[in-house]
């Protein structure tokens, strides 16, 4: 079985897995239009030699650091290589990757101009996001171009055992 989740969703799933999840160390937001620099998996999930992707961001609390099988309480065998395959200025686990099994990104890929400016909007006029510059920065980026494409592409190879290079192979991964 795989999973996937985005955002909130990669926080959960990071959870469940035993990670800590907690505000920024800054309570700062990362928001909008967003660098995130690729680690050598992230290259190759996302098919690119380029070193980062852009992806729309909105979010305050973050994954502190990858699960592990010590963290997992029984629910990653003791071999499981739990990757990170990317970072922000902002988030050290962009997303984890297992392979085969786990893809998520703290990231939205499917947001678009209308969709940041509208949750930024509902943000600000909640009081949940104090900074108004960096509100206002962040919806000047809504409406440049972003990865989602590429992450929605790897996730898809994911669930058909097609990421990094991988076949599915048996009872590999129906354990």
């Amino acid at each position: 079985m795989s999973f996937t989740g985005v955002c909130f969703g990669h926080q959960v799933l990071a959870r469940l897995l035993g990670s800590k999840v907690t505000p920024s160390p800054t309570d700062a937001w990362e928001l909008g239009h967003t660098k995130i620099y690729l680690s050598s998996i992230g290259q190759k999930l996302f098919q690119t030699d380029e070193n980062h992707i852009y992806l729309h961001q909105m979010h305050k609390d973050h994954v502190v650091a990858p699960p592990s099988p010590e963290t997992a309480d029984g629910l990653l065998d003791e071999d499981t290589r739990v990757e990170i395959w990317g970072h922000s200025d902002h988030t050290t686990v962009q997303g984890l990757y297992i392979k085969g099994r786990l893809f998520t990104t703290q990231a939205h890929l499917a947001f678009d101009e209308t969709m940041v400016n509208q949750e930024i909007d509902m943000r600000v006029e909640s009081d949940d996001i104090k900074d108004l510059e960096h509100a206002d920065r962040a919806a000047e980026t809504a409406h440049l171009e972003h990865d989602g494409d590429k992450v929605a592409a790897a996730i898809l190879r994911m669930f058909h055992f097609e990421d990094d290079g991988v076949e599915r192979d048996g009872d590999r991964f129906n354990k």
